[in-house]
């Protein structure tokens, strides 16, 4: 095999080209890590925010949520015009034992007349590891049936505020007017963030 002999003015672009090459490629790949490390931080600085917040309107939440197997904390911003209606929001589910952070996503389908605007936070709270483990790792959808049911209840005491959702879990809702005491969740589905995990 007969090689090819480049003169030194070829052999010098070749390089040069694949030296700028890979430092736009490098450059590209910092540029959308540090993207993505916002996003981290951000959605951090937003679930703080968050739980202050509901602690401020339910001191006996701190104690709920310490004592808790884990927590999961979103924002949501929703929008509805007419007939149709949707949101999405983004999230972090926090296992309280070994203090893993999972991020995570909600979209939000509903129908009915109707216009505006609403922005809401939700504070999931988890009593037994079985049900923090099954949100995180299948994802958590409410159809018609369990909006329905998942009415508000206060039961008093350090669960005051909070809606259960099932045995074990409880959620908070919080507008900019405080805690919600119904829950309207209905056609919301949530589910991990492969692109921020």
């Amino acid at each position: 095999m007969q090689r090819i002999k480049l003169p030194m003015s070829a052999s010098f672009i070749v390089l040069f080209a694949a030296a700028v090459l890979m430092a736009t490629t490098s450059a590209s790949f910092a540029a959308g890590d540090s993207k993505l490390d916002q996003q981290r931080a951000d959605i951090h600085k937003m679930a703080n925010d968050t739980l202050e917040r509901l602690y401020e309107a339910q001191p006996n939440s701190r104690n709920v949520i310490a004592k808790a197997a884990g927590y999961a904390v979103f924002s949501n911003f929703g929008m509805k015009i007419f007939l149709a209606g949707g949101g999405s929001g983004k999230g972090l589910a926090v296992d309280s034992e070994s203090g893993n952070n999972t991020f995570m996503k909600m979209v939000e389908v509903q129908a009915g007349l109707g216009i505006g605007v609403k922005k809401f936070r939700v504070v999931w709270v988890f009593e037994y590891k079985s049900d923090l483990d099954a949100f995180i790792n299948n994802g958590w959808e409410f159809g018609g049936q369990a909006t329905a049911a998942a009415q508000a209840s206060g039961e008093g005491g350090a669960l005051a505020g909070a809606l259960s959702v099932k045995p074990g879990v409880w959620l908070y809702q919080l507008t900019d007017d405080g805690l919600a005491l119904e829950l309207t969740a209905k056609g919301t589905k949530y589910y991990k963030d492969d692109k921020l995990n």
